[in-house]
């Protein structure tokens, strides 16, 4: 059986996302996997951290053998266990971690604006004659005390 490394598409369209995987080489691009090697996103914005392997699967593969697809060497070749660009990949791995962007405040709803106290308008007739009499009585007694000083 023939292995080869090669690039598994996954994710979306417009919005790719690949696992480099070693396969048997009679079966289809996103088919059926041997051993999941790692992943390479091509839209993270730091070159560096696009891809993540595990180099001793790779190594193993490799003396056992496998042969790679043009893409897996070059990033075996960056990446891999012995990688030309293992030390920029830990900081822009590290750079990754570091930056947290702060999550949108959960919303809340405006205050509601605020009503003054309207006096409740009596419900019996009665009640409300009453205080009518009464704030009527108020004003009997002053215009009483002017009209008795005339």
């Amino acid at each position: 059986m023939a292995v080869r490394l090669r690039l598994k598409r996954m994710g979306r369209k417009n919005r790719e996302f690949y696992r480099l995987v070693a396969m048997d080489a009679r079966t289809p691009r996103d088919g059926k996997a041997i051993e999941e090697l790692g992943h390479y996103d091509p839209h993270v914005s730091n070159v560096d951290a696009r891809a993540i392997l595990n180099g001793e699967r790779i190594a193993y593969w490799l003396s056992v053998g496998a042969l790679p697809s043009e893409a897996v060497n070059v990033l075996i070749k960056k990446y891999g266990q012995n990688g030309t660009h293992l030390a920029k990949q830990q900081a822009a791995l590290e750079q990754l971690k570091a930056y947290k962007p702060e999550a949108p405040a959960p919303w809340t709803p405006p205050p509601k604006p605020k009503v003054e106290a309207v006096p409740e308008a009596p419900g019996d007739p009665a009640e409300a004659a009453a205080q009518a009499e009464a704030a009527a009585g108020e004003t009997e007694p002053e215009n009483a005390e002017a009209s008795a000083t005339e």
